[in-house]
């Protein structure tokens, strides 16, 4: 089992999932979104394809337990861009204060909500040189899109057309390198057959060519 860390973010402890890859080649970020946790079977399985590809993979929860326990009634705090997105900064600060991080580049991959968090905090942290979105929702950045210096790669499915619409409206308003990709056939969860293979392997690409 890959070992559990624990990283302060303003006096909260917030659990995370470390895999390191041998001569690493990056540091991938997970930022989880809408009710999800480091738990997500999604983010886990794209996690693992970009282990293969020699990635070392944080997937972090950016609720504490009773935070998530609030959130699953008022669905309230997966909503809270910026508390959100000061929880990757957090992320990434720890990264690179840690010896077997801190001499990687870093990347983030943010699914839902959890795509315009890492959006924010990479707008803030131009060490990042990678975000990859899945069925994000980048509108939610708002007036920090512009100020992404960070290589991004927006992915949706192709049944999925007002998440859609959100991606190709944010897309407008980036300065940086931003590529959409439309994964035919997929819903807003790439729950069908091949969906979130493609997702996996678009995004190890993504990170292969900019990390």
């Amino acid at each position: 089992m890959p070992p559990e860390v624990s990283i302060e973010a303003d006096g909260k402890r917030l659990a995370a999932t470390l895999t390191e890859s041998v001569q690493a080649r990056g540091l991938v970020i997970f930022a989880h979104g809408s009710g999800s946790s480091r738990h997500s079977a999604r983010n886990i399985f794209v996690a693992e394809q970009l282990n293969e590809r020699g990635f070392s993979t944080l997937l972090l929860d950016l609720l504490t337990p009773s935070e998530d326990r609030i959130d699953r009634v008022t669905a309230e705090l997966r909503f809270d861009i910026e508390l959100l997105a000061t929880r990757v900064e957090r992320a990434s600060a720890w990264a690179e204060t840690d010896p077997r991080l801190r001499s990687l580049a870093q990347g983030y991959f943010g699914a839902s909500t959890g795509a315009a968090a890492a959006l924010v905090a990479a707008s803030v942290r131009p060490s990042v040189r990678a975000v990859v979105s899945r069925g994000g929702r980048p509108d939610l950045a708002g007036a920090a899109l512009p100020y992404v210096q960070a290589a991004t790669l927006l992915l949706v499915g192709g049944n999925d057309p007002v998440v859609l619409q959100l991606n190709e409206e944010a897309k407008r308003r980036m300065r940086a390198v931003c590529e959409l990709i439309v994964i035919p056939g997929a819903g807003h969860l790439f729950e069908e057959a091949g969906a979130l293979e493609a997702v996996a392997k678009r995004a190890g690409e993504w990170f292969e060519r900019h990390l």
